[in-house]
Parts: structure tokens; sequence; C-alpha cells
């Protein structure tokens, strides 16, 4: 157990699989202006941390430790906090994407980028939402403008921002579409898709048409054959943020926008989304729980591509 100015934390030294992941002890840091000192319960782990452990990404090479939802209570406050007090249970995502950090018992984040966990949900809950649903709502939200009755294509529904999206679309009033295999059809519909498309059987450019609102978490070729499914003036909005010259102009082609975006910490989101927890229209789905010293199990399950809804770290 790590004393009171250490901690134990998840780092990796080199790039590589699930392996290159080590529990270790680092000083804990302390909150400096504006910042709060998060004791962490809970954290979520989302194909960008693996994506970032084999790549390096955006954060180029180790050592780092990965992490970027975060669902906790506050131990410390720095200058100028006025929002929190030690003891408040909060939850949000650290500034993507060099505000990583929350695979560990302790981490620092801007005060602006949390807010107060509702009580209706546990930190697993608190710890699975941040950055898939602010993903969603900056998407379809704050880009897309989804509106009552507008017709909304989610791909990847099943996974974790695609089933957080389908909420986030249905309490927006919208039509939803989502592709996913046919065994999580059911889930689907549970979560209150419309219309679900197998992709292995289907080719959802022939499937679908009059599209409002396309929300890609694919990226590749489904962007560009997603602009085809839109109705004149529709939008796809693509989370992946690099990809072909071929999407803007097929859009421009087609008399269609195509837009890419990184999610951003925002604290106006994440009341947003705190308010759509407290008025029951938005939950994760816990793919699986791990303790932080299984952190190199969650990165092997999430790897395979294949998870419904989310993985998340515990920290006791």
């Amino acid at each position: 157990m790590s004393n009171v100015n250490t901690m134990r934390a998840i780092r990796q030294d080199v790039l590589g699989g699930p392996e290159v992941l080590k529990e270790v002890e680092l000083e804990r840091p302390a909150p400096r202006p504006n910042e709060v000192l998060v004791r962490v319960r809970a954290a979520g782990v989302n194909p960008t941390d693996w994506k970032h452990r084999a790549t390096g990404g955006f954060l180029g090479s180790p050592p780092f430790v990965l992490g970027w939802d975060v669902s906790g209570v506050v131990e410390a406050t720095g200058i100028g906090v006025a929002a929190f007090v030690p003891g408040d249970e909060v939850f949000g995502m650290l500034p993507y994407p060099f505000g990583h950090g929350s695979h560990a018992e302790y981490v620092t984040v801007p005060a602006r980028a949390l807010v107060h966990k509702p009580a209706a949900i546990d930190h697993v809950q608190g710890g699975a939402l941040p950055l898939v649903s602010l993903t969603a709502w900056q998407a379809l939200v704050e880009t897309a403008d989804v509106r009552p009755g507008q017709r909304v294509l989610i791909h990847a529904a099943a996974g974790g921002v695609g089933h957080v999206a389908v909420q986030i679309a249905k309490a927006r009033g919208a039509y939803v579409i989502g592709t996913a295999s046919a065994g999580k059809h059911g889930f689907l519909r549970e979560l209150g898709v419309d219309e679900a498309i197998d992709y292995r059987e289907t080719d959802f450019a022939e499937a679908v048409k009059d599209v409002d609102v396309v929300l890609d978490t694919i990226g590749g070729d489904y962007a560009v054959r997603s602009l085809r499914v839109l109705r004149p003036g529709g939008v796809v909005v693509s989370i992946l943020p690099v990809g072909s010259e071929e999407f803007l102009q097929e859009a421009e082609r087609l008399g269609v926008r195509a837009l890419r975006m990184l999610v951003d910490a925002d604290r106006a989101g994440m009341r947003a989304i705190a308010e759509l927890v407290e008025a029951g229209e938005l939950r994760a789905t816990i793919a699986g729980t791990f303790p932080l010293a299984d952190a190199a199990e969650a990165h092997r399950l999430g790897d395979t591509g294949r998870t419904t809804g989310k993985l998340v770290l515990t920290v006791d």
C-alpha cells in the first residue's frame, strides 16, 4: 500500500501489447491553482487507451500513465477552486489528449473538467460515462444539432461511444438506426434503437437513406460510404480525427457536410450528461470491471473489439 506521499499507478515505459502495463509507485501529485486532486474510485478504459498504449498516439514516447475518465472523491483543492470541497464526489474527463493519468490512485484535474457525480449512480457508472458521453454529446448535440424527428444513423451502436450516443439521440427525440452484429440487436432495442442493421449481412449504404445525421465511430471507408445515405444538407460527424481527403471531397460532390472532431473536456457538456443521468435517460452498460492492478486484462479484452458497453478499472 502506498504511503501519504506516493500512489499506485499503471504506467508503461515502452509501447506494445497489454503486457507493457505495469503497476508502479509514483509521487502523489499536488493540485495547482484551479485544479482538484481526486482520489480515484473508478476510471473507464476506452479504445483511445489501447491505441495510445500500442502506438503512442498524441502522447509520443512513454513513460506515461493512461486514462481520461475519472470518478472519485475530492481529496484537496488548489488555490481558486470555488466549486468543490474535499469530500465531494465528482466525475469528468481529463483534458484530451494531454491531460491523461486517471489509471492511478490519485490524479489532478482542472476544476472545470469536473461536475458533481449524481447520487443516482455509483463510481463505476461515473467512471464509465465521461469520455464516451462527451464524445456523443459534442458530436450529436453541439456539432450536428440533432432535433426531434430527425433520422440518426449510429455506427457500432453497441460499443462504448455508440450505446451512449443512442441514448442521447433518443433523449433528443430522434429516430435512431444502429449498426451492430445480429447478436447485439436485442441490446440495441433495449436502448431504444428504432432500426437495427447487421453490418455483416447488410450493406448499410444500400439499406438506409434520407438520414439527417451519421455518427461515424469506425473511420476509413465507413466515413465516405456514410455520406451516401444522407439527405441533402445532412452531416456525417466522424470521431476519428484523421483520415483521407476523399471524405471531404465526396461530401462536397454530394452537397452534404463532412466533419471530424476530437472530444474536449467541458463542464457544460458534463452538466448536460449529469442531467440526463438524473432524468433516467442515460446509463452505461458495463462490459467488465477490473481492479487497477489488472489493467492489462482490461486492455486484452478491449483489444478484441467485441465488448458491449464499457470497461472500467476500480480503485479501492
